[in-house]
């Protein structure tokens, strides 16, 4: 490769030498005002190639920074490249910057372009901003920045590319929502809830009068001598209540109604943890991804980790629940998110109902055309006394608004 760029560069300087030759031979032949008008124009153009030729891009000091170092989908970037430069006597006619964006970002919008021309001459320090209107979701490698400069003719044309590789990592959007524990009541009765209650015998909140089956440590004596006969402390109750998140990657949904999927799982998990409520997390497609039932700010942050560069690789969301289902304890939550309602999802969602699960199901319809059969298959697992919820792209902010109702 750099054979072939030498090459090139002797190419052209013969090729400029050989034209200021051929323009003095000119001159001396033919003599008067014209042709010596000519040679001396040229002369000095001629001269300038020749220092472009030999001018040395590799000595520049070329540094990019950006706005922030992590993003949520759909914020701007801006990023600036500095140029200096050591040798600031050849004066440059232009200079070509560009900053090579990976391929998940070339077709971004942009209201300032990553390529630039610039106008340098005797300027030792140049600056360029680009601005990437609206970042997607993912994991973004930048990796270099090329320079590109040349004569006034065309007659030579200089490029490096310097490495500058950054890794920015852009997390899914959410939308703010209040979490709403299910309860599981119908039309036709109510079914026992599994949430587990928590008797917090470090902290007594009043007294009561003592009946068969109360344990002899929660009798309060001081109480129970004032007033003859026996008394026992009442203590509060707290509730502990586990979810486990299943999210939807297979490959057939549309990728637009995917990244859907994304943002209202993002938004499920950071609404459950700040609820309180204890939360797992599974995501099967050709990485499998688990998180165990935890509640914390590190657990939120390597859920939203994976989320930010998941990908729609699944083959079957139904065979992966099927698979995922047995390997958590009873007693549990489980949240679907899905953009597609297939056939086989339906009947693992109906067999795991029969096994007395408790079960929330979100589909998620584009605002535009959303699909009659899908709707369809929503309302016949209502009727099965299957909470099924579909909601619209973008609307998830009243997700659980009927969870609890």
């Amino acid at each position: 490769m750099k054979n072939n760029l030498y090459v090139q560069l002797a190419g052209r300087v013969s090729l400029i030498v050989f034209l200021i030759l051929v323009t003095f031979v000119f001159a001396m032949f033919q003599g008067g005002f014209v042709s010596w008008f000519i040679f001396y124009s040229f002369l000095p153009l001629g001269l300038y190639s020749l220092l472009i030729s030999f001018y040395p891009l590799t000595k520049f000091e070329v540094t990019r920074t950006v706005n922030q170092d992590q993003f949520i989908a759909g914020e701007k970037l801006k990023g600036t490249i500095t140029v200096s430069r050591n040798l600031p006597f050849i004066p440059l006619l232009y200079l070509i910057i560009e900053e090579e964006l990976p391929s998940s970002l070339k077709f971004c919008p942009q209201s300032k372009r990553a390529k630039n021309m610039v106008f340098p001459w005797f300027r030792k320090t140049l600056e360029m901003e680009y601005i990437i209107d609206s970042i997607p979701r993912g994991e973004h490698q930048f990796t270099s920045i090329r320079l590109r400069t040349g004569d006034l003719f065309g007659l030579v044309e200089k490029e490096y590319r310097y490495e500058n590789k950054k890794n920015y990592l852009v997390y899914p959007q959410y939308v703010d929502m209040q979490y709403r524990q299910l309860e599981n009541r119908f039309d036709q009765g109510s079914t026992s809830s599994r949430t587990k209650l928590i008797r917090d015998t470090t902290m007594a909140v009043s007294v009561r009068e003592y009946t068969p089956g109360d344990r002899f440590s929660w009798i309060d004596w001081k109480t129970s001598a004032r007033r003859d006969t026996f008394m026992t402390k009442e203590f509060e109750q707290q509730q502990s209540h586990d979810v486990v998140v299943f999210m939807d990657r297979s490959h057939d949904q549309n990728r637009a109604m995917f990244e859907q999927v994304v943002t209202l799982s993002a938004s499920i998990v950071r609404g459950i943890i700040r609820h309180g409520a204890q939360l797992g997390f599974v995501s099967n497609g050709k990485d499998r991804f688990v998180a165990g039932l935890r509640n914390t700010e590190a657990h939120q942050q390597q859920i939203f980790y994976h989320l930010a560069k998941v990908q729609p690789d699944s083959n079957h969301f139904a065979t992966s629940v099927e698979s995922e289902v047995t390997k958590w304890q009873q007693g549990l939550t489980m949240i679907f998110v899905t953009s597609e309602l297939s056939d086989s999802f339906a009947r693992t969602v109906e067999y795991l109902a029969h096994k007395q699960y408790q079960i929330i199901v979100f589909v998620v319809l584009p605002k535009v055309n959303p699909s009659k059969e899908t709707i369809i298959k929503v309302e016949n697992l209502k009727r099965k006394h299957i909470f099924v919820k579909a909601v619209m792209e973008g609307q998830y902010a009243d997700a659980f608004y009927e969870v609890s109702r």
